[in-house]
């Protein structure tokens, strides 16, 4: 009788085991929050960790709208972080090149810091080669957001900022909502809202740095990168849009079917790349007028990892970390060397507002600038 016991016992401590090991094998859905550092007006930052059931997280402060590590699984199911980015509050306070950041009002460049409204002028920071760039010295990757975390089955954090009228010379007070959501299907997907009560001009976008491979691990040279778009938009000197939209095919800035980043990036008889220092430039997306569709797939060979980007923009930049030189130190120590992170940032056409022939990045009182970019992996 003990031994029937016994074994009776046993068995139910064995199916206990293996329901305790299958609940801990399926993290639970959540997002959580702790302190992440004091600003120099004594302001704290916080950090929100989003996770979802497969177990990927992704880690953001509410300092800059900021995206500070996103873990992804390889093709053998092991984790690693995507993102390039900082321990800590107090390396993005020393700067780094938007690693991460919402960007702001208007992101990419627009010429000279100078456009027109409605025959008004408006004169905004020149921080970049004599052009105004992402917004400026103080732009949206360098202010406190409003926070507030949704948690449910697929944790959101919802994230507002009110730019005042003349904020970095742009007018009209601007309200601003993004909303990052992780979902199921280990995307992550970003949504924009903005309203203002005069005219403006506006462009929303994120500045995540990618590396497939591991944050840290290597250059992005060998990854695969496959845009859907036909044209792209040729720069000066100075990196801003000639305004001629230039087909792709038979050029370096053919990405119509997957082709390994570093083919091609070094090609000095290119004065585009030669511009840019490798990519960086806009890209006009295919049916770029209309809903939520596919702008680019990228790859890393080695760990297996595909991420697609999908967006309601009519446009993306490809920027290669041309201009990463190790003097960034990022996670973990790693100094973040020469093309160690790539950008894929959906967007408006850049320099918008001072060519006509661009579609408009204009914002009436009145209307609301709705945009929603999805980073997706496979």
């Amino acid at each position: 009788m003990m031994n029937n016991i016994s074994s009776y016992l046993t068995i139910v401590a064995f199916a206990g085991a293996l329901m305790c090991v299958s609940c801990t094998s399926s993290p639970k859905a959540g997002i959580e929050k702790s302190l992440f550092g004091t600003l120099p007006d004594g302001q704290t930052a916080d950090l929100y960790t989003l996770r979802n059931e497969k177990g990927m997280t992704v880690k953001i402060t509410n300092f800059g709208g900021i995206i500070v590590s996103w873990t992804a699984p390889d093709k053998n199911g092991h984790y690693d972080d995507i993102t390039l980015g900082c321990d800590s509050l107090s390396g993005y306070l020393k700067g780094t090149p938007y690693f991460g950041a919402l960007i702001g009002r208007y992101g990419n460049r627009i010429a000279k810091g100078k456009f027109s409204l409605d025959d008004t002028e408006y004169t905004l920071a020149t921080n970049n080669i004599g052009n105004h760039l992402h917004g400026g010295i103080r732009g949206f990757d360098k202010v406190l957001w409003t926070a507030t975390p949704v948690n449910g089955r697929e944790p959101a954090l919802k994230l507002r900022y009110g730019s005042p009228d003349g904020e970095e010379g742009y007018p009209g007070n601007l309200q601003v909502e993004v909303v990052y959501t992780l979902r199921k299907d280990n995307s992550l997907q970003i949504d924009y809202t903005a309203t203002t009560d005069k005219k403006t001009v506006c462009n929303l976008t994120n500045h995540a740095y990618f590396n497939l491979a591991g944050a840290g691990k290597g250059d992005i040279l060998g990854h695969e990168l496959m845009l859907y778009a036909d044209r792209f938009l040729p720069v000066d000197s100075t990196l801003i849009p000639t305004g001629e939209l230039r087909p792709v095919t038979g050029t370096v800035f053919d990405f119509s079917q997957p082709v390994a980043i570093g083919a091609r990036i070094n090609e000095k008889t290119d004065a585009q790349i030669v511009a840019g220092g490798g990519y960086d430039h806009c890209w006009v997306l295919k049916d770029g007028d209309k809903g939520l569709k596919l702008a680019a797939v990228l790859s890393e060979p080695v760990s297996g990892r595909k991420m697609e980007v999908y967006t309601t923009e009519p446009a993306i930049q490809f920027y290669s970390g041309n201009f990463l030189d190790g003097t960034v130190t990022g996670k973990g120590g790693i100094p973040y060397a020469h093309r160690t992170g790539l950008c894929l940032e959906t967007e408006r056409y850049p320099d918008s507002p001072n060519k006509p022939e661009f579609p408009t990045t204009a914002l009436n009182p009145g209307e609301t600038l709705r945009s929603t970019t999805v980073y997706k992996f496979q």
